[in-house]
Formats: structure tokens, sequence, C-alpha cells
């Protein structure tokens, strides 16, 4: 074997956290908890949180026999309801998880090392009601590495800050405008600010703004398509074309800037000077939809710091496998702006996208809740003979 063929390739998801960058994994299941293999992650890649959501369970508890026996073992103590079950066997996933993780967050000290939980998504549009299945989560789980995902609508946002005011850490999903992220950050600025009032601490105070990629390329890309099929010129058709997968990174590098700008203002730096930490932009939705882009290019392009990239199983792998690491968010971010400019001049709305993407997403979470109780229920009655 040649020299050059025996060199061992850096693994660069271990590159990531020298650029200011924490790898979460968008994935949890038993079999990966009990097995050692989040351990293993940990220790071999880096990673430094988990993430989940209804469709993430349904697939786990749908799948295989490795639930089978705690659905035996929780039915009969909570009525057979198909919610309560679900519901515990999540909170066990999230303990388990967070106990992994509980280094982590110890030697980043209180910095990292997070699992979230999802409230429900038919409590998307219901402040009070997200604030008390929060609150309700929050005291089950116990673990101070826990995170309470609530979704970026009006009302969630709402529900945010009157958490994070309760010391309760908050990942904020689905955003896909600036302007719901920059709703996001004021929640979290006024958060702080109240605790202050109130003489409370806020230096473990802790929380994610998750703004989505590739969900915009995809629905973008089809409104191009659309446009470019309809294209009276050659001319018109590659200025369309030229589009095509740059929207979801201009606009999370637009994202981006917010974030820098606010962190060097006078409102943060008094914070700071508190002990507070920034809300960290994080990346979700990064697998690549359209199988012309590279599979690592929702990872590779939005490389910077103080963010974090959720990756599903197969993005991790893949960047794994060949991804390339440097520091990419602050660079064009001029172009970012033109990308978004050109955009609005073909007659494309990104608000309008946003707004849609919002509540596509909603319904793309409550849709696999639906299923997921109707999983537990069946599985249940299969597993206990109909009893209950």
């Amino acid at each position: 074997m040649s020299d050059a063929a025996s060199v061992i390739r850096p693994n660069p998801l271990l590159e990531l956290p020298k650029l200011g960058q924490a790898v979460w994994l968008d994935y949890i299941r038993r079999r990966m908890l009990t097995s050692g293999e989040l351990k293993r992650l940990i220790r071999e890649d880096g990673l430094r949180g988990v993430t989940s959501n209804p469709a993430i369970f349904e697939k786990a508890i749908s799948s295989g026999d490795e639930y089978a026996a705690p659905i035996l073992s929780i039915a009969p103590t909570v009525g057979f309801i198909p919610r309560r079950i679900y519901e515990e066997l999540a909170i066990t996933d999230v303990q388990q998880a967070c106990d992994v993780l509980a280094e982590v967050h110890a030697a980043t000290a209180g910095g990292d090392g997070f699992v979230s939980l999802e409230v429900s998504p038919e409590l998307a549009h219901d402040t009070d009601g997200s604030v008390a299945e929060a609150r309700r989560f929050w005291a089950a789980v116990d673990r101070p590495n826990l995170m309470i995902k609530v979704p970026g609508t009006r009302e969630g946002i709402s529900a945010t800050q009157m958490l994070l005011s309760e010391g309760i850490h908050v990942n904020v999903t689905l955003l896909f405008s600036r302007g719901a992220y920059a709703k996001t950050a004021e929640a979290y600025l006024r958060a702080l600010e109240a605790r202050l009032e109130k003489r409370q601490p806020i230096d473990r105070a802790a929380s994610v703004a998750s703004f989505f990629v590739s969900r915009i390329d995809t629905m973008i890309d089809r409104m191009l398509d659309e446009r470019i099929t309809a294209a009276s010129s050659e001319v018109e058709r590659r200025a369309l074309a030229a589009l095509r997968g740059q929207v979801a990174i201009a606009n999370a590098k637009l994202a981006y800037r917010h974030y820098q700008q606010l962190v060097t203002g006078e409102r943060w730096h008094r914070l700071a000077d508190a002990g507070a930490r920034p809300q960290r932009l994080l990346w979700a939705s990064t697998s690549t939809k359209d199988p012309a882009y590279r599979d690592t290019l929702y990872v590779e392009e939005l490389i910077g710091r103080d963010t974090v990239n959720t990756m599903p199983p197969e993005t991790l792998e893949a960047f794994r496998d060949h991804g390339v690491a440097r520091e990419t968010l602050s660079e064009e971010v001029d172009r970012a702006q033109s990308t978004i400019d050109t955009l609005d001049e073909v007659g494309i709305s990104l608000r309008e996208v946003a707004h849609a993407l919002l509540t596509e997403g909603i319904q793309k979470f409550a849709e696999p809740f639906e299923r997921l109780l109707q999983t537990v229920e069946t599985r249940t009655r299969e597993l206990v003979g109909g009893g209950g």
C-alpha cells in the first residue's frame, strides 16, 4: 500500500466546532441510546446535541420491536391512552439522551449538549396551551439540558418569551423568514431583560432559533421551473435558472447578518456583561432534496461561528465522508442580498413562500403526530390483545 493510500482523511465533522459550529443530530430512537451509538457519535464525530419531532418518533415507534416491551409496561399504568403512552416513551428517550449528553453540557458550562422535545403540533396557535405543555414536559424530563421545541408562529413566539423568562430552554422551530427570526431574537432579549429586572440569573439561559433551509429551495425551485417553462427567451430562462438552489442559502446568510448586527449592539452587550449567551441560529432541514445538488450543500455553505447545524443521519454520514469544512456564512453576503432582490424582481415573494412553508410545516408535523398516536394505539392493541 502506498503512503498516499494509507493516509487517513481527517473527519471534517470534527473541524466544525473549531469554526464555531456545533453539530446536532436530527434523529432519536431508543436503540441508539441503549447500543452506545449516541456515545460513539459524541466521541468520534463531536456530536453536541439531538433534536426530535413527531415524525422522527413515529418512524422509530412504528418500525421494529424495540418499543414493544416499554409499551406493554406503560400501557396499563396510563389507562391504555395512546397520547400518554407516547409521552412516556418520548420522555424516557429524551431523559436518556440528556444523560448521555450531560458530559457535553458540563464541559461547555451549559452552552451545549441539549436534547429537544417538541410540544404538540396541535398547539401551534395556542400560546397558553404551548406554555402549559412545555412546563409539563420540563418538569417531567427534569434535566438541565432539555430544550422545548416551540413553533415560530406568532403565538409560539409569545410562548417562547414566557418560557425563557421562567428559565426554560427553548428551541424555536419552523422559522423560514428573516422577519420571524428577528421576532424570535427579540423575544429572547426581552426574556433575558425580564429576568435581569427580577434579579434572576441569565448565565444559563439557552435558546436556538431553528431556521429551515432546504424546504425553501424545494418550493422556490418548483416555482422557478414553472417560469422557466413559460419563459419567452433564452436570456430569461438562464436568469431564472441561475436562481435555482440559491435562495435558501442567501436567506440564511442574511439572517446570520442580522444575528451579527444584534450581538454587536449596546443592548446585547448589557446582557452579555451579565453572563448571557447569544441565541444561536440553528440550520434545520439540511438534507438535500434535489439530487442535482451536492448532498452536503446545506452544511458546507452555512458554516459560521455561534451556529448549530442539525443533520439527519444520512447528511451527517455524507459530510463525514466527503464534506469540506471552512467558514462560509460570512462570504458573499452582498451577493446573497442580490439573489433575494432578483427573486423579488421575477415576481416571487419570499415572504409569501415563508408563510406557506410555515403553514405546511405545521401540517407536516401534525399529520405524523396523528399517525404516531394511531400507531401507538394499534401497536398497543396488538401487544395486549385489545386490553383497555
